[in-house]
């Protein structure tokens, strides 16, 4: 699709990538994110922007990967840190700029500046990161006055609530678009903000976001946005990317392609609030541990999995594990008061529904399995929490509980899925993969679905973006 597209006007395309390319499979975590790169440079992607999970192997793998790509890469917010001997300066270049169709364009990135909060803080060792608005208007500035660009572009892997934020911020005026990525929203229109629009292009190889500029006479005339669907009844599969995947597949084929159990119910984590998919993994934490709580981070990426109409089974196997679980990290438990636990619960949300848009990560609300909140999105920080039970009855604000997580790779020993100052925090000797495929002999086929161990009184159960009051829908 991309090619035919591209064959309409092979002068004047750019094919831009938006990050989060390196993990989100077997094969990526396998061969840390080197068995990706062939496969993106025949796409012939022209720029490319690092996301928060390019830095998932560390600093010098993700350079790496990055560099061995064909296309331009920017990132202007990512920095070595002062570990390095190139500290200060910029890992990537800042901003690119393109003729094309007679006229000048200039394109600046940025990633997520919270990534080594919503990582494991390993992952970002030896790199910086700062807020676009640190740096951002002097670049505006760099490329509208003295490089006379006709359009600037910004690239961002920073998610649809801070991309708004970001758009409505002073410090972009002279932006026209914000090419958005990370929280996978399917945006059909592009948001309006106070200085520049707002796109996204879904996720999961299932849409491509099309930017058509008209050009006459030098001058910029109009603009068409259009989001894509990638119809396979209308595109042939490609037989060179095709050969080329099963070559990259064939060491790993065998051991990607067991099956370690089945699902009579659809394994999705599109939800904000509550996703089968996350009620499986803490399904499966808690029947292992037997803690009073069970937790799972609620990754935000992985496809459904979706049974076939006919069975009314779906398989799952060892590379879609991969896509649930990104990384193979160790259980870990840890002992809290129920103040700990309301008091990060408030935390959690704070992060997922901000006022601010730039201060939410671009996940979902932690996921769980012996605790029910219920919450109101609406109420302020620190109070947004109506009532916690855990094992069916009010939490007590003095009792101890036990819970299991995965460990963070870089995070303090008291600290347990961001809840800090854990008591008795003890590493279970099984990662989280063996622990689901223990579960899978067990109890496949499995039928998880959504139980309302999570509710709120403001929005629907089954709410599927964190951004409100923009005109946007997810559909």
């Amino acid at each position: 699709m991309i090619n035919e597209l591209r064959d309409e006007n092979p002068d004047n395309t750019l094919v831009i990538d938006g990050g989060d390319c390196f993990q989100g499979s077997g094969i990526a975590a396998l061969t840390e994110g080197k068995a990706i790169i062939p496969l993106m440079n025949n796409i012939g992607y022209d720029i490319m922007l690092p996301g928060n999970w390019e830095v998932v192997y560390g600093k010098e793998m993700m350079m790496k990967d990055m560099f061995a790509y064909n296309g331009v890469k920017v990132c202007a917010n990512m920095f070595h840190d002062t570990k390095d001997e190139q500290q200060g300066e910029l890992i990537f270049p800042p901003y690119f700029i393109k003729h094309i169709a007679g006229i000048k364009i200039g394109f600046i990135g940025y990633n997520d500046p919270m990534t080594p909060k919503r990582q494991s803080p390993a992952y970002s060792y030896g790199i910086e990161f700062t807020f676009p608005q640190k740096n951002i208007a002097r670049y505006i500035r760099l490329l509208k006055e003295y490089e006379k660009c006709d359009m600037i572009f910004l690239l961002t892997h920073m998610g649809m609530a801070q991309q708004v934020g970001l758009a409505n911020m002073p410090e972009v005026k002279g932006v026209d678009y914000i090419l958005g990525a990370d929280t996978h929203e399917r945006i059909r229109k592009p948001v309006e903000g106070t200085y520049a629009k707002v796109t996204e292009p879904g996720a999961f190889g299932s849409f491509i976001s099309k930017l058509d500029i008209v050009i006459e006479n030098g001058k910029i005339k109009e603009h068409n946005y259009q989001l894509l669907d990638v119809d396979p009844l209308r595109y042939k599969e490609d037989e060179e990317m095709k050969m080329l995947v099963k070559k990259t597949r064939e060491p790993f084929e065998k051991k990607l392609s067991k099956v370690i159990g089945k699902t009579k119910n659809p394994l999705v984590r599109y939800y904000v609030i509550e996703t089968p998919m996350d009620n499986f993994i803490t399904d499966a934490i808690m029947w292992k541990f037997k803690p009073d709580i069970a937790l799972s981070n609620g990754f935000r990426f992985c496809p459904p999995l979706v049974p076939d109409p006919k069975t009314g089974i779906a398989e799952i196997t060892n590379d879609f594990l991969w896509s649930m679980l990104p990384v193979d990290s160790e259980a870990k438990l840890g002992m809290a008061t129920g103040r700990q636990i309301w008091d990060w619960m408030e935390h959690e949300l704070e992060n997922a529904f901000a006022k601010e848009p730039e201060k939410r990560f671009g996940g979902w609300v932690i996921r769980f399995n012996g605790m029910e909140v219920n919450f109101t999105i609406e109420k302020q920080e620190g109070k947004r929490v109506n009532w916690i039970k855990v094992n069916k009855e009010p939490v007590d604000l003095l009792k101890q509980y036990s819970f299991v997580a995965c460990e963070r790779e870089g995070d303090p020993d008291t600290t347990l899925c961001r809840m800090e100052g854990v008591k008795e925090p003890t590493k279970m000797g099984a990662t989280l993969h063996s622990v689901i495929e223990e579960y899978l002999k067990e109890f496949s086929p499995i039928a998880p679905k959504m139980e309302g161990r999570c509710t709120v009184t403001d929005a629907p159960h089954d709410l599927l973006t964190q951004v409100k009051g923009v005109g946007y829908e997810f559909r």
